[in-house]
């Protein structure tokens, strides 16, 4: 106890320090993990199709394991509390009715039932499946590919067993923030009508056109009244360009002056810029995720990522990705 006093009494000045200072940064510790238990982490991605030449390279290279296009991502993708990305190729053994395309590029795309695996590893969330590959089997095999996202735990959105699901707002609850999300597709792509869109009896994808669009301003709207945050993802846009065109900005910012907070746009195959527009945010185009394309455009990518906090997304940063020769993407900086 003498000792302890001669200390105090020695150096008074340097103690007073010391203890000020474990004080500090034990409260700066204690921020830090508090203020991280309320940021939520939304990642999402772009286009991903899981047959043709993805297909191939997971039998060939891969030994069959549908894990393979995400192994050198999951890791970093896992980071997120909750994860995008939009569907291109349906998951399916069934054959159904090939769509009738008429258009200059007749493309369809199924994969294999093992799919769901590459999609649990990575940790998806919610995908979206409204867009011009959705139906390309008909709807018997839309329908088992809804089931079995389901089974798995996949949440999916723009598309349904009938209208009324199909165009409703899937909401996803994190940390005590509701979270919405829609999508919608365009009825026409290179020529090709798809007349996909639900009855009150049968399936089909959230097709709109702009005759629509106060009606799908008002769902926007009442959605938005429902949840915290509302997210929606569009499939539209010219393949390949690397702009947006009209047609991509007078929705998307509509949809933002309706109540959207982001727009997380997808099928031109390459990445198209980010706008901060009013109160939200528009991503254009995310590009490929996993896809069998080459060209040097169709092979950058980007996960765009969602700082949310106090119900409100703070921050937007795009991570760029590259994907290789195998179809796999990876932490890139082009």
């Amino acid at each position: 106890m003498v000792k302890f006093r001669k200390m105090f009494s020695k150096k008074p000045l340097l103690t007073i320090a010391v203890i000020a200072g474990i004080i500090i940064v034990s409260f700066s510790i204690i921020l830090k993990i508090n203020g991280s238990k309320d940021i939520i982490l939304l990642y999402a991605v772009g286009d991903i199709m899981l047959n043709r030449g993805v297909e191939q390279l997971i039998e060939t290279e891969g030994e069959g394991d549908y894990k393979f296009p995400f192994f050198k991502i999951a890791d970093y993708l896992k980071k997120s509390d909750i994860l995008f990305g939009n569907l291109e190729s349906i998951i399916s053994d069934e054959s159904g009715e090939k769509a009738k395309k008429t258009g200059s590029v007749r493309v369809y795309f199924k994969s294999d039932p093992d799919a769901v695996d590459g999609l649990i590893y990575a940790g998806f969330d919610i995908v979206s499946v409204a867009n011009n590959h959705a139906l390309d089997y008909g709807r018997i095999a839309f329908e088992e590919s809804l089931k079995r996202l389901t089974k798995v735990g996949i949440e999916y959105i723009g598309g349904g067993f009938n209208s009324s699901e199909t165009f409703s707002v899937k909401v996803k609850e994190i940390k005590g923030v509701k979270i919405g999300f829609l999508a919608y597709t365009y009825p026409k792509f290179d020529g090709i009508y798809i007349p996909w869109k639900p009855t009150e009896k049968e399936s089909g994808v959230a097709v709109i056109e702009k005759k629509e669009l106060e009606k799908v301003k008002q769902i926007i709207a009442k959605a938005k009244n429902e949840v915290d945050i509302l997210i929606v993802s569009n499939h539209w846009g010219d393949e390949y360009s690397l702009e947006p065109n009209k047609d991509q900005i007078f929705f998307d910012r509509a949809f933002i002056d309706a109540g959207a907070d982001l727009i997380l746009g997808h099928h031109p195959h390459v990445v198209q810029p980010i706008e901060r527009y009013k109160n939200g945010w528009i991503a254009y185009s995310l590009g490929n995720f996993v896809f069998d394309m080459t060209s040097e455009e169709t092979t950058k990518s980007v996960i765009l990522e969602a700082k949310i906090r106090d119900k409100k997304i703070k921050k937007i940063k795009l991570t760029k990705v590259k994907i290789s020769d195998h179809f796999q993407p990876y932490l890139s900086d082009y």
